[in-house]
């Protein structure tokens, strides 16, 4: 929680501006209403026109009142709520693009970030909907019992506790009668992952047999939303139906009081209107308690994320070294959960060398290239950048130092050039179409409907395996950091293509140290050096040639090739 409050903080003020102008517009309306009510009774004994000229502007100057501060407090309210929220976002952002995974338990990519959107849009609910109407609700609940009580004490006291069994009382069992229906409604979520599923694998379920099978799952979660959504609807009936009864009998009670202490025709016209208005105005107060139930496991879950230990740096961090860096890594150890993905692993690469990385699937190979661009905890061991253990230095330089292409690497909704230029938002023309042309992108733009500036979906939408895959490398060829990572640049192209790719990146890597996974070795040739990984160790290193020279796992994974070719 104090990290969503360290988000709303700055915008307190307009907050605070926007709660004081609800509460004057609920003030001004119940002025309105008295003032109405006064002047409708008294005009009824006929008196002379300037007895009643007061009441008259005070109606009107209350009317105008309501209506303007009404109108101030929603651009206020809103105002502040989307400052907030755009704060909010991009603290979340910072914290999971900053955060480590833990290993385990974390769920699909999907899932999270469903939620999370989710759960941020969710303290927006928490402003507008819960803490705003409490403000107005009780300020003016609190001007009802002041006006009640200055015609008769008693209706004062009969009105203070019906706006207690409505502001209070009801607000708490709607809250608990809620709750259940609340967290059932989580099923939006299930239902939004589930129907993403079928959409966009709808080609793969399809050759899979798959696709009924994933369909009934979706209509499972459509169904389990509906009943959760049914149930939150007759709770949020038959809590405003109490609300009416209460202000029904609120409103006989405070007469029966005003009259039974001979309060006159004028005055019991005030008292039953303005209790009538107060009641109305803390109504809202069990719809927002039913609410706050719903958002708060949502405000709690944004508060952990943005309250997750940052990475340890020294209070120094050390400047990161210019040009290619020297990459080593010192007995270094990762866990996931149980297993073991790095196991004592001891690598130094010098500076400019192209490395490339091999072995079976699980061997550790993508681990390998997380450890080294600091997107693993390391459990024992140290990975030193440039001279320096990683944790010296601070996370968004070491982000921007190592850099490369990931197997879960993102492409934006938008054109294709504003997803290469995220990487290098100055580069020029011809930088861009040089990284095009290197990653063997830019025949696919020449086919691309709009060229440069077609729009693709989010995640890659519009285009085939291939084409995603070859615009990603572009993107990190067009970064040129001090060390490129690249783990299965060309998983997504034929052999021949893919060789031919490969085999251009180590000649021709660009100006930083190389690091490659690689399940291809026809092109290895041209490496400064092969790693082969297995089990989370390092088992065999040496140039091509020469590891093919000697038995071992690499000639056997060449053999392997050989075979299949």
């Amino acid at each position: 929680m104090r990290g969503v409050w360290g988000a709303v903080r700055p915008h307190v003020v307009r907050l605070v501006g926007a709660g004081l102008a609800g509460a004057a517009a609920e003030l001004c309306g119940l002025g309105l209403v008295a003032a109405a009510a006064w002047l409708i009774a008294r005009a009824s004994q006929r008196p002379e026109l300037a007895a009643l000229s007061l009441a008259i502007v005070a109606v009107r100057g209350f009317a105008l009142a309501k209506g303007s501060l009404r109108y101030v407090e929603r651009l206020a309210g809103h105002d502040a709520a989307l400052r907030a929220m755009a704060e909010l976002r991009g603290r979340v952002f910072d914290a999971l693009a900053g955060a480590r995974p833990s290993g385990g338990g974390r769920g699909r990519d999907g899932d999270v970030l469903t939620r999370m959107v989710s759960d941020v849009d969710a303290v927006q609910d928490l402003l507008l909907r819960c803490v705003l109407p409490v403000v107005a609700g009780v300020v003016c609940g609190a001007g009802g019992v002041v006006v009640c009580a200055g015609v008769d004490v008693s209706a004062g006291s009969v009105l203070a506790g019906g706006l207690l069994v409505a502001g209070v009382v009801l607000p708490v069992v709607a809250a608990v009668a809620g709750g259940r229906a609340a967290a059932r409604v989580v099923g939006r979520e299930a239902l939004a992952v589930r129907a993403l599923d079928v959409l966009e694998g709808a080609a793969d379920l399809v050759m899979f047999g798959a696709s009924a099978r994933f369909a009934a799952r979706a209509g499972d979660a459509a169904e389990r939303l509906e009943r959760a959504e049914r149930s939150g609807a007759r709770v949020s009936a038959l809590v405003v139906a109490a609300g009416f009864v209460v202000q029904g009998g609120t409103v006989v009670a405070v007469a029966w009081a005003g009259l039974r202490a001979g309060v006159d025709e004028v005055g019991a016209a005030v008292l039953v209107l303005t209790a009538l208005v107060a009641v109305e105005s803390v109504l809202p107060l069990a719809v927002a308690a039913q609410r706050l139930r719903e958002v708060l496991p949502a405000v709690r879950r944004v508060g952990a994320v943005l309250a997750a230990p940052p990475e340890l740096v020294t209070s120094h961090p050390a400047v990161m070294p210019r040009g290619p860096l020297e990459v080593e890594l010192l007995g270094v150890r990762v866990s996931y959960g149980e297993g073991v993905a790095l196991d004592g692993v001891d690598l130094r690469v010098e500076r400019g060398l192209r490395v490339a990385v091999v072995g079976a699937s699980g061997a550790g190979k993508s681990t390998l290239l997380a450890a080294v661009s600091g997107q693993v905890p390391v459990v024992s061991g140290a990975v030193v950048l440039g001279g320096r253990a990683l944790a010296r230095y601070a996370p968004g330089d070491v982000r921007a130092a190592v850099r490369g292409l990931a197997q879960d690497a993102h492409v934006f909704g938008g054109t294709v050039r504003a997803n290469l230029l995220l990487a290098r938002p100055g580069a020029s023309e011809g930088r861009l179409r040089a990284a095009a042309v290197r990653a063997r992108f830019a025949e696919v733009v020449e086919e691309l409907p709009d060229g440069w500036d077609t729009v693709v979906g989010a995640g890659g939408r519009g285009l085939s395996g291939g084409q995603r895959q070859r615009l990603l490398l572009a993107r990190a060829l067009l970064a040129d950091p001090p060390v490129l990572v690249l783990d299965e640049p060309a998983e997504a192209l034929d052999p021949v293509a893919a060789d031919a790719l490969t085999r251009d990146l180590l000649e021709a890597p660009g100006g930083g140290t190389l690091l490659l996974v690689t399940h291809r070795l026809a092109a290895l040739a041209s490496a400064d050096e092969v790693v082969v990984m297995d089990r989370g160790r390092i088992v065999q290193r040496g140039r091509h040639a020469e590891l093919l020279a000697v038995p071992g796992g690499y000639r056997d994974l060449w053999e392997a090739e050989v075979l299949a070719a």
